[in-house]
């Protein structure tokens, strides 16, 4: 705008329209008659004003884009800018920090009373999540009735939301005074673990069960779902296999569940999950497991009885006459995870023990020792 008054104003300052006014397109021949007309120094003075005018354009432009910029950063609400659950916690604890209740996480509870699409509540229990692990002060002044409304979320159609609804009573777990109310819910979580084929709601329903102490009155459901914990243990999915065999291993120290596991039936390849190409974290998890197994088989409790194992059991692939353990585990012991090498030591020596109380053998094999002695060969 102020380049073309420019020219105007010099145009009619000289009297003579310009060519492009005229509809005609300068010639050669016209600027070089002009620039004949003209000194030098009048020649780059005249340069210098355009430049000047250019660059005073330039500038105003850019001003005006700068204030437009500021002019929209100092009219955007918290609200507008925070759309993500992330956003929504950190804005949660800045206000913390300054000690008020930010409301955040009561107004995200609030919501969730509210018909909502499966979209929503799975977003608005994913907000909720984050605020639990963040605001400590506010989780705890939730009530009861707030863990039931979430609780509630896993009878939704939608896999999504029931996997967000594991994930903050996961995250409410962490809270001492909401364990017991979350452990109703541990019926329901076995359920959908045994009866949905979804890698990610199996480790988030495992992460829970993991997260608490497991009542007794659970154990016959336990007993139910045992070949589906068995077979997430025995899938692709690491993160789901790590999450099955803690719970596992920890079940495993219950006498009352001990012959379920062993006499859970296992895939051929079950040895496998000890080769030295898995995860280091899954060796570690598996060699726990096959410790506290034999741990428990060598107990009084568990050797007063004569147990009968199937032919493709647990107890079979670990512990029967054709198990190839053996050559594993000292195939681990040059593991370059140290905690590896370590458990699979662990391991050795309670199979040895076994050997050395006289374990009873089981009614499909006899026992063989594991790793002969120098006296046998």
């Amino acid at each position: 705008m102020l380049v073309s008054w420019f020219l105007a104003h010099q145009s009619s300052g000289s009297r003579r329209p310009l060519p492009g006014a005229l509809g005609l397109a300068p010639t050669r021949a016209q600027g070089h008659t002009e620039d004949m007309g003209m000194s030098i120094p009048q020649y780059l003075g005249q340069m210098d004003i355009r430049k000047g005018v250019v660059g005073l354009a330039t500038g105003a432009g850019f001003i005006y884009l700068l204030y437009k910029a500021i002019k929209a950063g100092i009219k955007c609400q918290p609200p507008l800018c925070t759309a993500s659950p992330i956003c929504i916690a950190r804005l949660a604890v800045e206000r913390e920090r300054h000690g008020r209740d930010s409301g955040e996480l009561r107004r995200l509870l609030n919501s969730l009373e509210y018909k909502q699409d499966e979209y929503a509540k799975s977003m608005i229990l994913h907000s909720i999540t984050r605020c639990v692990y963040l605001l400590e002060a506010e989780a705890s002044s939730c009530t009861a009735d707030d863990i039931s409304l979430v609780g509630s979320m896993l009878d939704e159609e939608d896999n999504s939301v029931k996997i967000q609804a594991l994930n903050t009573l996961k995250a409410f777990s962490g809270i001492r005074k909401f364990r017991l109310k979350i452990q109703e819910h541990t019926i329901k979580v076995l359920e959908l673990i045994s009866t949905i084929w979804d890698s990610e709601l199996h480790v988030a329903g495992l992460r829970l069960l993991n997260s608490l102490p497991l009542p007794d009155y659970v154990h016959p459901q336990l007993r139910r779902v045992m070949p589906a914990l068995m077979e997430i243990l025995q899938s692709n999915y690491i993160l789901a296999q790590v999450q099955a065999i803690r719970l596992l291993s920890y079940l495993a120290q219950k006498n009352d569940l001990l012959y379920d596991i062993l006499n859970c039936q296992v895939h051929s390849n079950f040895l496998n999950l000890f080769q030295s190409t898995q995860p280091g974290s899954l060796l570690f998890e598996v060699l726990v497991f096959a410790e506290r197994l034999s741990e428990g088989r060598n107990s009084p409790h568990y050797r007063a009885v004569k147990w009968h194992y199937n032919e493709q059991s647990l107890h079979e692939a670990l512990f029967g006459d054709e198990s190839r353990l053996a050559d594993r585990l000292l195939a681990l012991v040059i593991h370059p995870e140290e905690e590896v090498q370590i458990q699979a030591c662990k391991v050795i020596v309670s199979l040895q023990c076994s050997q050395d109380v006289g374990v009873r053998p089981s009614s499909c094999r006899p026992s063989h020792s594991y790793f002969n002695s120098g006296e046998n060969n």
